[in-house]
């Protein structure tokens, strides 16, 4: 069978593979970008001064400001007539982050997410249904083309409809899930509820988009009877979904380093932080074409994985996503990340994967209400004992003395996309 995983032998020759690639890169953005040619003179760069990667950190930041600031074509490196195709984020705020892809980007890009499904050990037997958003978003069209090209069957269902999603898995005997895990969840519950597990042959789900706690993954796999699970990260800017995944060893997130250089820095100092400790992801892509990152500040938060994994790999691991750095919320001086409280609650029987954070002041104070759904046949006699199991938890852990209220299973809002947990009403 055809592999997607990359040649290289050793370390060194990975080095090797990304020298060249950052020299590649920052040369052919300077050439191509006005403003990444203004970037690099501000900062002393000429053409073909990259002689180690050491050099990396002389470079400058990119940000997402640098991208709304070049709509609708930010950083394009190449002329247009090369571009075969643009995606876009969601835009939450201002206009949507554009990128624009040259057939190389596309085929790179299909290469890393092929290598995702065989990481994930799938076989060309397969069939994948993929239930994610199409469109000018990344996530459909990198799900398709990289299961196509892995050589598996595509069903490609897109995001919702639960009734038709049902009805795939039991028709097409889908032996793979793509979705958000908010999706998996809202599905894995309604087939449950329907009873209809034993007229499925799903084994494996690769999920994304979103963060996602221990308790939600245990839910989803008991439900469904999985074999296992996948985390897989992206964002649009760095292509799209398949930049990486997590293998079958579940320790970190392998990351395509022959593809991008992935820092970890201090949010606020921006200096590199120690292995193991949390920081910011920033990004070097290395062969990227149309629009090449240089260090760009993605916002998500996670720590780089020392060593070598247990599966063998070389490639190397980052760990789970913990939030982004713009996610982060503050009550009463403290700074919280939602992953801390999946953390927290993953860790505490009785208590299922779903909670809401609702943020309030009060007569000046700031007021944490934490909602937590028991677990699925927790008695409601039990609730008070486990609200106050959650509130010293979280005061030990976070430091923040929340109100808590257990809630029953089921009784939260469930999502097809991305679900909304925490809720900030200090400001309305």
């Amino acid at each position: 069978m055809t592999t997607f995983m990359p040649s290289f032998r050793s370390l060194d020759e990975l080095q090797a593979i990304q020298l060249d690639g950052l020299k590649w890169t920052v040369d052919h953005a300077y050439s191509g970008s006005e403003i990444y040619r203004k970037k690099l003179k501000d900062v002393g760069y000429t053409p073909g001064s990259i002689k180690s990667l050491d050099d990396l950190q002389s470079l400058p930041f990119t940000t997402s400001s640098d991208l709304a600031e070049g709509y609708p074509f930010p950083l394009l490196s190449v002329p247009l007539k090369d571009v075969v195709r643009l995606h876009a984020s969601s835009g939450t705020t201002g206009k949507r982050k554009v990128l624009c892809y040259t057939q190389k980007d596309i085929d790179d890009w299909t290469h890393m997410f092929a290598r995702c499904y065989e990481m994930a050990d799938l076989t060309r037997e397969d069939r994948v249904q993929i239930c994610v958003g199409y469109g000018v978003w990344t996530a459909g069209a990198g799900f398709q083309l990289g299961c196509e090209r892995f050589g598996a069957l595509a069903v490609p269902a897109g995001p919702g409809n639960l009734e038709m999603q049902i009805e795939f898995l039991m028709d097409f005997e889908s032996t793979v899930l793509c979705c958000t895990a908010s999706m998996g969840l809202l599905l894995a519950e309604e087939v449950e509820r329907r009873n209809v597990r034993h007229l499925i042959k799903l084994e494996k789900m690769v999920f994304g988009s979103e963060r996602s706690s221990e308790a939600m993954r245990s839910r989803i796999r008991a439900l469904l009877n999985l074999k296992d699970m996948f985390d897989i990260p992206g964002m649009t800017e760095l292509y799209g979904p398949g930049t990486g995944l997590e293998c079958r060893a579940h320790d970190g997130i392998h990351y395509w380093a022959d593809y991008y250089i992935l820092e970890i820095v201090d949010p606020e100092t921006l200096q590199p932080v120690a292995d193991g400790e949390i920081g910011e992801m920033v990004v070097t892509t290395l062969s990227k074409e149309a629009v090449p990152l240089i260090r760009y500040r993605t916002r998500d938060l996670s720590a780089a994985k020392p060593g070598v994994c247990p599966c063998g790999n070389l490639l190397p691991r980052h760990d789970r996503i913990l939030g982004r750095s713009d996610d982060m919320f503050i009550v009463r001086a403290v700074n919280i990340y939602p992953g801390q409280i999946d953390s927290v609650l993953s860790g505490l029987a009785g208590i299922g994967s779903e909670y809401q954070v609702v943020l309030q002041r009060s007569e000046g104070k700031d007021i944490m209400n934490l909602r937590v759904e028991a677990e699925l046949g927790l008695e409601p006699s039990s609730f008070p004992e486990k609200a106050a199991l959650v509130r010293e938890s979280v005061k030990r852990k976070i430091l923040v003395t929340p109100e808590v209220e257990i809630v029953p299973y089921g009784s939260l809002p469930r999502s097809e996309r991305k679900t909304k947990r925490i809720i900030d009403m200090r400001q309305e």
